[in-house]
């Protein structure tokens, strides 16, 4: 709670002042900070430096495209030699339209607090719109998370009226929560394609000038390549940055140079292409064929969503100046190049990039290559990591360790269990599909539906969020939804050619969070019908003979309000309470940060002579949890500060009460009534001070007893909750619930882990939910 002082200019009298009580636990419940952090903004110098480190993190993808997009577009060799200036024209306007025009200067600025990816959208959707189906939204809320009040007009209107629809449909909160989890599963799908793709391509070079090495020989270098790749992750996207920065320039000056050389000596010509007349005549000349090969062209911008995704790790204004003069040109100045070779050499399509290389450079540009597909990998591992502890944070998937791998910066993330799986998929894949066209043709399919999911996400934020003109919205839905859609359609005409990969991690993927999500909402949904009311608290302790032993004890809940089942459960087998009792919750709010001054909201439980309280600490989806240490110092001294403002607030109560009753005695005159107010003055004011002097004293007092308890120790208290379906639950129901849901919290939840709770202080009570 907090307590704010009025005083009107200074004329009242000092025990007249007027304390408002902000009561924490609901009308404060999502209060947001409005601190500068890392992805939202700094001078030009930081900037600078960002865009820097940004390349080398999220322009490996796409800037190692020109080893392999020629390639996948004609599989079949080049038929007409003007389908060059075809492909060429798609490729150059592609990348204007998706990844510049898009994401550089629309869907950046859609990031949530600086943090961008499809849970970014979700969580900034669900702060204007209850679409969440975890009810642990109050209606408090909106009055304080960014709240502004705004002049009535037709595009207002239409917001309020989208978020009432979204609110009151069911439907729709699940339409946008399974788009959400979708996505995210692209784009683990597209961080576990990326490094078999990548480096496979990269590899494949050296039978230019080793043509004894067999295919099955440049798998196995290629997976040794990718085993050292993950095993690198856990020193973090910081270090990793900074090592392949320079690296990844160096690579952007090679291939803009070599395309240049190109352009110059085989065919200035092809220049033409940036008519996009020659887009109709490509389609024109080759029919079916040619909507066909948008799969391969479309593989030009992958890794355009890691520059959403990576957000956290930068800002707009470093991508934006990263992307606009160093990687267009650079990858335009390679793809004409590749195009002017071509023009000569048609027969060389299958290994355009290489054959296209000057002979004295083949060695350098090689090695660059390897270490540019090692970049391209850790492009999209840094965005699936980033977008998967906002998953975790939001009640979507089991509780796995997350370590902040940058102390200077935030949103740098490595999660070991992930990188293992993702990993182990990624070698998996190299070993079977062994070519990278294949690969490229499930690798297109997670590109163009995560665009599609971000376009319809981006179109719900412009209706309710950024209340833009409609026409402004229908033409960014309809260009970019129609120009992906295109896309879209050719690449699925490639599911039986292993476009079914996607599908098949993506459906695991969904299966897993949507069977956590479901079974974390119905477990929440059980708790809240079985809280026990915190005015029965006395008769419950009094009821069970309960004794108070020394400590601090700190019982875990999600719930934010009432008292947990697993409460009575415990004080039943073990009748006894701590001197200091807290319910505690961790509640992640739909935002980035949350500063550490409004971490904490406290209420009174039962009488204050129990000394137990309901504590919740609300983070931000971005937020790193304490050190224990640290957490419990920090907690008892907001603890202390809530008992003083609590007296205060209480002392102040009883002085207005008693001011107020003393004023409205009746006077006879108005000699008397300045008499009488001096009098009343005099005893209130003697009065509040025999108050003022005991309240402190007890304060002080109290302040002091949660020192010393502190000091004898903190036992941590945690409901081990297992969950099954009810006896007469459906069949599927009860596969998800006591299979699946069951195998996940075994093998990946450690819950103590998460929360950094150590284990000498830990006490779980164990209890069956039956749901």
């Amino acid at each position: 709670m907090s307590l704010e002082v009025e005083n009107s200019g200074g004329t009242e009298p000092a025990n007249r002042l007027s304390l408002k009580r902000h009561d924490s636990l609901f009308g404060d419940a999502e209060k947001v900070s409005g601190t500068k952090h890392h992805g939202s903004g700094g001078s030009w110098a930081r900037t600078l430096h960002l865009a820097f480190q940004s390349v080398g993190i999220i322009y490996g993808d796409i800037g190692t495209s020109p080893l392999y997009v020629y390639s996948s577009t004609f599989p079949d060799g080049i038929k007409y030699n003007d389908d060059l200036l075809g492909v060429l024209s798609l490729i150059i306007y592609t990348l204007i339209i998706i990844p510049m025009l898009k994401y550089v200067f629309v869907v950046l600025y859609a990031n949530d607090n600086g943090d961008g990816g499809t849970f970014a959208l979700y969580s900034l959707i669900s702060r204007y719109a209850k679409i969440r189906l975890i009810p642990n939204q109050q209606a408090e809320d909106a009055m304080v998370s960014n709240y502004s009040i705004e002049t009535p007009n037709s595009q207002l209107r239409r917001a309020q009226w989208v978020k009432q629809k979204l609110e009151s449909s069911k439907a729709a909160k699940i339409i946008l929560f399974t788009l959400t989890i979708l996505g995210t599963s692209m784009v683990m799908g597209d961080g576990t394609l990326t490094p078999s793709i990548s480096v496979l391509s990269a590899v494949s070079g050296i039978r230019e000038k080793a043509p004894s090495l067999t295919q099955t020989q440049v798998v196995w270098i290629s997976v040794a390549i990718l085993f050292m790749l993950f095993s690198v992750q856990r020193f973090g996207t910081d270090k990793v940055g900074y090592t392949f920065a320079p690296i990844i320039s160096v690579w952007f000056l090679m291939i803009a140079g070599i395309g240049l050389y190109n352009l110059v000596i085989h065919d200035i010509g092809v220049l033409r292409a940036f008519n996009p007349w020659y887009i109709v005549s490509y389609f024109k000349r080759n029919g079916k064929a040619g909507w066909v090969s948008l799969g391969g062209v479309v593989l030009c911008v992958t890794g355009t969503e890691g520059m959403f995704a990576d957000l956290g790790h930068f800002n707009i204004r470093a991508v934006q100046l990263s992307f606009n003069c160093i990687l267009f040109p650079s990858v335009t100045l390679c793809y004409i190049g590749q195009a002017a070779y071509l023009r000569k050499f048609p027969e060389n399509v299958g290994d355009t990039f290489y054959k296209s290389i000057p002979a004295p450079l083949f060695w350098p540009t090689f090695i660059i290559a390897i270490l540019a597909a090692i970049i391209a990998s850790q492009a999209m591992l840094s965005g699936a990591f980033a977008i998967l502890s906002k998953a975790l944070s939001l009640g979507c998937m089991p509780r796995v360790q997350v370590i902040h791998t940058s102390k200077k910066y935030e949103g740098q993330v490595y999660i070991p269990e992930v990188n293992f799986m993702m990993g182990l998929a990624s070698i998996i894949v190299t070993i079977a599909f062994r070519t990278t066209t294949s690969i490229g043709n499930a690798y297109g399919i997670c590109v163009v539906t995560t665009f599609s999911i971000t376009t319809h996400l981006m179109t719900v934020v412009m209706l309710l969020i950024w209340k833009k003109h409609l026409v402004f919205i229908l033409l960014f839905y309809v260009v970019f939804g129609f120009t992906e859609l295109i896309y879209l359609s050719s690449i699925l005409s490639k599911f039986i050619d292993g476009g079914y990969l996607p599908f098949c991690f993506a459906l695991v993927l969904m299966t897993l969070m949507a069977t956590w999500h479901y079974v974390h909402v119905k477990r929440y949904w059980y708790e809240l019908d079985h809280i026990v009311p915190t005015g029965e608290m006395t008769t419950l302790l009094e009821k069970n003979d309960v004794r108070r032993i020394p400590g601090v004890g700190l019982l875990y809940t999600e719930l934010v309000q009432g008292i947990p089942p697993v409460f009575p459960r415990l004080i039943k087998k073990i009748p006894s309470v701590h001197s200091i009792f807290l319910f505690m919750s961790i509640k992640h709010l739909p935002i980035p940060h949350v500063i550490p001054a409004e971490r904490f909201i406290f209420r009174q439980v039962g009488p204050r002579e129990h000394r137990m309280f309901r504590c919740v600490a609300r983070y931000g989806y971005s937020d790193v949890l304490e050190e224990p240490k640290e957490f419990a110092g920090f907690l008892m001294d907001r603890l202390k500060m809530f008992i003083q403002e609590e007296s205060a607030f209480a002392q102040n109560e009883a002085e207005h009460d008693e001011a107020s009753e003393a004023q409205t005695r009746p006077r006879r005159s108005t000699q008397s009534v300045v008499h009488s107010e001096e009098a009343i003055q005099s005893r209130v004011s003697s009065h509040s001070g025999r108050i003022t002097f005991q309240a402190s004293q007890s304060v002080e007092e109290e302040k002091q007893l949660i020192d010393r308890e502190a000091e004898r120790g903190v036992v941590y208290l945690m409901g081990e909750a297992n969950v099954s379906a009810g006896p007469k639950s459906s069949v599927m129901k009860k596969i998800v619930v006591n299979y699946i849901y069951t195998f996940l919290k075994k093998n990946l939840t450690e819950g103590h882990r998460a929360l950094s709770i150590p284990k000498d202080q830990l006490l779980k009570v164990g209890i069956t939910y039956e749901i």
